[in-house]
């Protein structure tokens, strides 16, 4: 494959790049995305501060993880690399907390087995902004792909960023509050990075803890590290047999995270967000901004307007949310595909503070989480119904739907006015009673993304089946 080739294959997402391994995701490319990750870094650090490379349990990204270490010391830099697979949230806290230059994340994060990634995270411990992509996508059409010479391994070692994390996160819940508890928690690790992590602070807290599917496995178990509800069968099946109080579990890098309340209920993420939002406020005297994307609950508006919180709306990608974080005081921001982080934390997301901090809420409040969702969800002006759409699109079907409503957007759709239109990511069509509709279309996949929020599940079926109907008519001619 030529270098000009190799690059038009090398295509960074909302969160770096990702590829099938073997295919895309190859040696020589990861070399190339390291060199042109190099190339910015001479731009931005002094050699003096080290880079910090960590992965994930997927199936070589060690050795990817090895690789681009020793690329890296070969152009000068000096590397800290992880003893054993780290999540994301805990290699970002150390990029800031070591000085570092930023760290590389070998990761697909939720993806399914054939898959594996890389992310630049920057020193201040959170996403890369589009800015600093962008520059490391352009520096990718000159850079080398051939492979490190190895000579330089005195410029690598490895650490430990395990104890540094866990250390920090205690300063974030109040350990004594979740001791009394007593809590009992079944832990579903999904083969993911954040077994050895996750546990450990549940027991550190005191909690009851029953852990499963904590070793490493590149097939994860035959399904995907996604904490989703038909990857939490057995988690749910085991709160339910052992009347547990609670269900955690993360992704593959253990930034998002996965609750399921005492009834054996999966929690979507709209609901934890508000969840803990609430508890940030009444139980911790938290205050600040809520940042929201896009395809989030406006129910997290309601509840800013009640307590006189400012709301913010940022694009999908928790760059967006970390850029706000920098910026601002933000009591939480989060995304509805399962990403927060709070006041106080780094602008990255956590699925192990996000778990524990709803471990938290159930200890201040005494009560079943299933009632806390209940109280959360009545004081927000709920419930709303969210539903997304995933429509297999080619790029010309694609580009004629964005087209189509960005020139001529409907009047109305399932007979509810479209009262405004915004353009942030995508096209997101306000409704006149409070409900909404949004088109996104992946920018890696053939998708077309359609989310939408109503205040009931006939209304969502009905504006589902219109939008299907309506974006199927727009199909262009010969397609």
């Amino acid at each position: 494959m030529s270098p000009a080739s190799s690059a038009k294959k090398i295509k960074f997402g909302t969160d770096g790049w990702r590829g099938i391994i073997a295919d895309d995701f190859t040696f020589t490319n990861v070399c190339k995305v390291t060199r042109a990750i190099a190339s910015y870094l001479e731009s931005a650090y002094s050699k003096d501060r080290p880079v910090l490379v960590a992965y994930d349990t997927r199936f070589l990204a060690d050795q990817f993880a090895r690789t681009a270490a020793e690329m890296l010391a070969d152009l000068g830099w000096t590397v800290k690399i992880v003893e054993r697979d780290c999540p994301t949230p805990v290699i970002a806290y150390n990029a800031r907390l070591l000085n570092s230059a930023g760290a590389l994340m070998f990761t697909a994060s939720h993806n399914p087995a054939p898959y594996c990634g890389i992310k630049y995270i920057p020193d201040y411990a959170g996403p890369a902004t589009p800015e600093i992509t962008d520059t490391i996508v352009a520096n990718l059409e000159g850079a080398d792909e051939a492979l490190p010479t190895g000579k330089n391994g005195n410029k690598i070692s490895t650490f430990d960023p395990k104890p540094a994390y866990l250390q920090f996160i205690y300063t974030l819940l109040d350990v004594e509050r979740i001791r009394s508890a007593q809590l009992k928690v079944k832990y579903d690790a999904l083969y993911s990075t954040s077994r050895g992590y996750l546990d450990t602070v549940l027991e550190h807290c005191g909690c009851e803890t029953e852990a499963f599917h904590t070793s490493r496995d590149v097939l994860f178990g035959g399904g995907m590290p996604e904490p989703k509800g038909e990857q939490l069968v057995e988690l749910v099946e085991a709160v339910k047999q052992d009347k547990a109080d609670l269900g955690l579990a993360t992704d593959g890098d253990s930034d998002r995270f996965g609750i399921v309340d005492e009834q054996g209920n999966v929690l979507t993420p709209n609901t934890v967000l508000l969840l803990l939002a609430r508890h940030l406020i009444k139980n911790k005297g938290k205050t600040g901004a809520i940042v929201r994307t896009v395809a989030t609950t406006h129910l997290l508006d309601n509840f800013a307007l009640k307590y006189g919180l400012e709301i913010y709306e940022t694009a999908v990608g928790f760059k967006y949310i970390g850029e706000k974080m920098r910026e601002t005081d933000v009591l939480i921001g989060g995304e509805e595909s399962g990403g927060l982080s709070i006041i106080g934390h780094i602008p990255e997301k956590d699925g192990i503070l996000a778990d524990m901090l709803v471990a938290e809420a159930i200890a201040y409040e005494g009560k079943p989480l299933s009632q806390l969702v209940e109280e959360v969800t009545k004081e927000a002006n709920g419930p709303l119904y969210n539903k997304r759409l995933d429509l297999h699109l080619e790029d010309a079907h694609k580009a004629t739907v964005l087209e189509s409503f960005t020139n001529n957007p409907p009047a109305d759709i399932a007979g509810i006015k479209v009262k405004e239109i915004g353009r942030k990511d995508g096209i997101k069509l306000y409704l006149e009673d409070g409900g909404w509709v949004l088109l996104r279309p992946s920018g890696t996949e053939p998708l077309m993304r359609v989310y939408m929020e109503t205040s009931s599940v006939e209304k969502q079926n009905t504006i589902a089946e219109t939008m299907e109907q309506m974006i199927n008519k727009m199909e262009p001619v010969g397609v």
